[in-house]
């Protein structure tokens, strides 16, 4: 009966034993989940901050391309002659229509005594008629301080670069027949605009 009761009794400080145990993990962890929470918030703080009620959030602006300045500019009227010298030889077996090419002023443009395109200025000229043996082209664009501006012209032809020359000895004026299949290099032909055309006032 003694060793019953030792049994009881020993049984019973196991239990209360382990139940302390318990109670100390217990308490433990409750602590450790203390001392992580102050560090938890302050991180969720920093990864988001707050917004007042009613405030918009800040947006940093995306800046707009630039647009190109506008300043001065001059009209060229219409029927303003333009006499340009080609830069490169034109063959009608080899060119096609809308295929472009080089070009310079033989001589400055005036309007009202002032220059507005400059003698030497670059032009580009297109091709618009091709035939076997016959080339036509206009004047497509003048280039000024770096920047190309549009223009419109009448066509011409090789042989319009020819001049009529007096007959002496009739009186009678005629034209040298050229060959309009090759429109050759250093040719100067004169065209004239079809439309006005816009440029800076300063040429």
């Amino acid at each position: 009966m003694f060793q019953s009761q030792f049994s009881r009794k020993l049984g019973l400080a196991v239990t209360v034993a382990c139940f302390i145990a318990m109670a100390g993990c217990s308490g433990q962890q409750d602590e450790q989940a203390a001392n992580q929470a102050p560090k938890a918030a302050p991180r969720a703080a920093a990864a988001k901050p707050a917004v007042a009620k009613g405030e918009t959030p800040k947006v940093t602006p995306v800046s707009a391309k630039a647009t190109q300045p506008t300043g001065p500019v001059i009209t060229v009227p219409k029927g303003t002659q333009l006499t340009a010298v080609v830069d490169q030889t034109l063959r009608s077996t080899k060119t096609h229509e809308g295929d472009t090419f080089g070009a310079s002023l033989a001589a400055p443009v005036k309007i009202d005594g002032k220059i507005v395109l400059p003698k030497g200025a670059h032009i580009t000229g297109k091709v618009v008629h091709v035939k076997k043996n016959e080339l036509k082209v206009e004047l497509a664009s003048v280039t000024l301080h770096g920047k190309s501006y549009d223009l419109e012209t009448n066509t011409r032809r090789p042989s319009d670069k020819v001049a009529l020359k007096s007959n002496k000895s009739t009186g009678k004026s005629k034209e040298k027949k050229t060959d309009n299949s090759i429109l050759g290099a250093k040719t100067e032909l004169t065209f004239k605009l079809s439309k006005p055309a816009t440029v800076p006032a300063k040429g």
